[in-house]
């Protein structure tokens, strides 16, 4: 809730204009809109002293989205409170039909007052850096699974399969280059896909480079360190892990953590009926990409490899012993559950939900840089 007092004003961004209201102090207070303001810095630092010097204290809100964070950081360096709104937590009538920018500015600023608004965390400029890195990596790898695909659908076609062990190594690679085809326009096809999936693997090693040269001057590094102790967590996923979800400071417990990630289980339940579902999905889907891929790792017994080793040595006694503690817990989830009958990915999803909460005590361990 705002303090008493402060007018509250509700922007629906956009990329050129701005749809702006105001919705005074108070249960009784009125809501009126003001009207459409260009997107330019200037503009809205004119609009927020205009109103400013007739209201005092404001609090500003809009919704997260692909305008980004510059109008908070805006609002904030003028003085004045601002919150990013989660656009899929903004109640909405069932039989609402008509979405308009006055519309949604004016309900905005009505439910700011009201407390009904669920804020999204911001980060710095440095962590969106780094942020827009990590997924810039992850669309690098996009890319190049999408052109091997084609590839391998090309040569599918012809009947060329590959009797290799392995795809896409070295040997792979030279069989690519050894196949011939009778109609020179295929031959151009193949070769310049091969060209470009050589292109989209270059990129992602670039981009691989870049984060691991980066990531010493990122405030989350030690923390992403740290995540390394975990088995099936490497430079990457800990960097994803980190990016997508911040200071792990600011969940209070580890379930918190895990409602997050829409990893805890849903449910319908009426009267004395009571029905569980499966996981809610309703978080950041990178993140629980990312901890559920490195679950699977958990199939195997307890062990620490040679890699793992060398990591462990440079971290705190902590470290070590949540590390360890989730390998015995986790590897024994996943065979309990699995000789029980449940299906092999239910089982995983389950690990992945438990190994959140070893991620999220791991981040209260080691504070941020």
């Amino acid at each position: 809730m705002t303090e008493n007092g402060t007018v509250l004003v509700g922007i629906d961004a956009a990329k050129a204009k701005h749809a702006v209201a105001v919705a005074e102090p108070g249960r009784g207070g009125e809501v009126r809109y003001i009207g459409e303001i260009d997107a330019a810095a200037d503009a809205v630092r004119k609009l927020l002293t205009r109103l400013a010097a007739r209201h005092g204290k404001l609090h500003v809100c809009y919704e997260a989205g692909p305008t980004g964070y510059g109008l908070y950081r805006q609002v904030i360096g003028l003085g004045h409170e601002c919150t990013v709104v989660a656009p899929s937590l903004i109640p909405r009538k069932a039989g609402d039909r008509v979405k308009t920018n006055r519309r949604d500015a004016v309900q905005l600023a009505r439910l700011l007052r009201a407390g009904e608004l669920t804020a999204v965390w911001v980060p710095d400029e440095g962590h969106e850096a780094m942020r827009d890195l990590v997924r810039a990596r992850e669309a690098a790898v996009d890319d190049l699974r999408r052109k091997r695909q084609v590839i391998s659908s090309l040569l599918l076609k012809h009947g060329r399969a590959y009797s290799g062990k392995t795809t896409w190594g070295t040997m792979h690679v030279r069989w690519l280059q050894e196949q011939t085809f009778t109609h020179p326009a295929q031959q151009v096809v193949l070769q310049e896909m091969v060209l470009a999936e050589r292109h989209a693997r270059e990129r992602l090693g670039r981009i691989e480079a870049s984060i691991a040269q980066l990531l010493p001057g990122w405030s989350l590094a030690p923390v992403v360190e740290a995540l390394q102790a975990l088995r099936g967590i490497r430079l990457v996923t800990a960097a994803t892990i980190m990016v997508e979800a911040g200071d792990l400071g600011r969940f209070e417990t580890a379930r918190q953590f895990m409602g997050y990630l829409g990893l805890v289980p849903g449910e319908r339940s009426t009267g004395n009926t009571v029905r569980r579902l499966g996981i809610t999905k309703a978080g950041n889907a990178r993140l629980r990409r990312a901890l559920v891929e490195s679950a699977w790792t958990y199939r195997h017994p307890p062990r620490t490899g040679k890699l793992k080793h060398t990591v462990l040595e440079k971290l705190p006694a902590s470290v070590k012993d949540i590390a360890w503690k989730a390998q015995t817990r986790l590897c024994g989830r996943y065979r309990a559950l699995a000789s029980r009958g449940k299906q092999l990915t239910v089982a995983v999803t389950a690990v992945a939900r438990e190994l959140a909460g070893f991620v999220w005590a791991v981040g209260r361990e080691v504070k941020p840089a």
